[in-house]
């Protein structure tokens, strides 16, 4: 094996590890946000949230001395700002008041397929035939366990849910290639800087009226979804996008769903059924199929 195939063997696991660990990160975010938005506005903790992460990524742009991004990339930035920081979070937090974690984890299963989409509108390298076709063997079984879980009540909160994967993917897209030139974790920084004069704003407006009355589990659900979910997560995912291919390392995010049910059932004692075993097995299939096929 020569050292140019060693270097891309080893560019493509980092790749792979890092999403992994991303997905991993992203996998608490839809739980603790139920957890959240049990005792705290979706529009408190939307604010919070990015605004947290806001000051801890200014604390890591100083620190690492980190170059001011160009004009040519501020649009960029806009649109991961609009889909990562706000859009998603926004739209889940309102979901989550009217449908269950449970439910609504089962829509994060469509991100990979969303994030492929635009990165190919995008202009990234298209995706071979059979790597679409086990992205959407992926899907399908995400769709087919979502038939059988049973729908919402709630047509609005599904319709917010497909509405955040949408604006989420083309976040992931995008973000994923800006990555290339500015590096993974300062694009998520710049992005939540970026946010900060209008997510700000929003959670010093919509603060809760009587804060002690907030239990401690919502007060940990914040905190996760500020550090981890907003920005350590990002840090991977970025990285992992940037190296290893927007489509590709997207169908990582098939495996979060049920990273994610497990945290629900665990935290919320919200009802998983056995069936979680076998679309699991599917799923993990479908994502090592795609990746046996993403070029």
């Amino acid at each position: 094996m020569t050292t140019t195939t060693l270097t891309q063997t080893s560019v493509r696991n980092d790749a792979w590890i890092s999403g992994g660990l991303a997905v991993v990160a992203f996998s608490g975010s839809l739980p603790a946000t139920r957890i959240a938005v049990l005792d705290m506005s979706p529009w408190f903790l939307t604010g919070a949230r990015a605004t947290i992460a806001a000051v801890l990524g200014v604390l890591c742009l100083w620190a690492f001395r980190a170059p001011w991004p160009k004009k040519s990339e501020i649009g960029s930035l806009l649109i991961v700002a609009g889909g990562t920081v706000i859009g998603f979070p926004l739209l889940t937090a309102i979901a989550l008041q009217t449908v269950s974690s449970v439910h609504s984890i089962v829509f994060t299963g469509l991100l990979p397929l969303s994030t492929a989409l635009f990165a190919t509108l995008l202009g990234e390298k298209r995706p071979t035939k059979m790597f679409w076709l086990f992205s959407g063997l992926g899907a399908a079984c995400i769709l087919a366990f979502a038939a059988v879980q049973g729908f919402a009540v709630s047509p609005m909160g599904d319709l917010l849910m497909l509405a955040a994967i949408i604006v989420c993917g083309l976040g992931y897209a995008e973000g994923g290639r800006l990555g290339r030139r500015l590096g993974g974790w300062q694009v998520i920084c710049w992005a939540l800087l970026i946010a900060l004069p209008v997510m700000g704003p929003v959670m010093m407006l919509t603060l809760p009226a009587d804060m002690a009355a907030i239990s401690w589990p919502a007060w940990l659900g914040l905190g996760y979804v500020s550090i981890f979910s907003m920005l350590i997560g990002f840090f991977f995912w970025y990285r992992g996008l940037s190296l290893g291919g927007i489509a590709a390392i997207g169908q990582l995010q098939l495996i979060q769903p049920f990273l994610a049910l497990i945290l629900a059932a665990l935290l919320l004692k919200e009802p998983v059924g056995l069936s979680v075993l076998a679309v699991m097995l599917a799923i993990v299939a479908c994502v090592f199929g795609a990746r046996k096929f993403s070029g």
